[in-house]
């Protein structure tokens, strides 16, 4: 377990391998600045755990509880809170602003989550690449749903039938994704292939977590 780092997505571009020549699609993530702003400890609080805060804000735009929480940690007022649960939390200390040099280099793999983009109301094919209907012979069943359950019994539709509704706008993580290149002066990382959710939007970076 390690600590992560919050950062917003800027957009994708490409970067060229010197030694393929091949082009390699990445997206551009500007993580951070972030800085600690709760410790906690197995023998205070029953498990250790790092807390970062993202995205400066004015006062007004926070409680005075939350103003409160922050000003402990002598930190300016933060937007975005995240905790990430680490084995030892002895090289940190509040205030301290992370440094992704120290976090991710070039071949780390992480785990990027975020919110994906919303596309509103969608239907059976957009939205579970359901089969079209016939398009000709007198057909009228193009984009239709077709039968959704039994007849008298049970008389309902099951919870969980995958019908039309709302699509995206979802909380998602994107697993093993390599990091291409970390510019540490001006808090870029460069991750390859695509990541969630649209330019601007939150997401949190940390390295993978490797299972078995």
């Amino acid at each position: 377990m390690s600590v992560g780092i919050l950062g917003t997505k800027v957009g994708m571009t490409q970067v060229f391998d010197r030694e393929t020549g091949n082009a390699i699609p990445v997206t551009v993530v500007q993580a951070g600045p972030c800085v600690v702003t709760q410790i906690k400890t197995k023998e205070t609080d029953g498990y250790s755990s790092i807390q970062i805060g993202y995205g400066e804000v004015k006062e007004k735009a926070l409680s005075k509880p939350e103003l409160g929480h922050l000003s402990k940690a002598g930190a300016n007022p933060l937007r975005h809170l995240k905790e990430y649960r680490i084995e030892e939390t002895a090289g940190y200390e509040l205030g301290q602003a992370l440094d992704i040099a120290a976090i991710f280099n070039p071949e780390t793999t992480v785990d990027v989550s975020g919110k994906t983009m919303g596309r509103g109301f969608a239907g059976y094919q957009k939205r579970h690449n359901f089969k079209r209907g016939l398009m000709s012979h007198g057909s009228k069943n193009h984009r239709a749903p077709g039968s959704t359950g039994a007849g008298t019994t049970p008389g309902r539709v099951y919870p969980g039938k995958k019908m039309a509704g709302r699509y995206g706008g979802k909380q998602v993580t994107t697993r093993k994704l390599t990091v291409v290149k970390v510019d540490a002066e001006q808090n870029l990382l460069l991750i390859k292939g695509a990541i969630p959710g649209k330019p601007g939007s939150l997401l949190s970076i940390s390295p993978s977590k490797i299972v078995g």
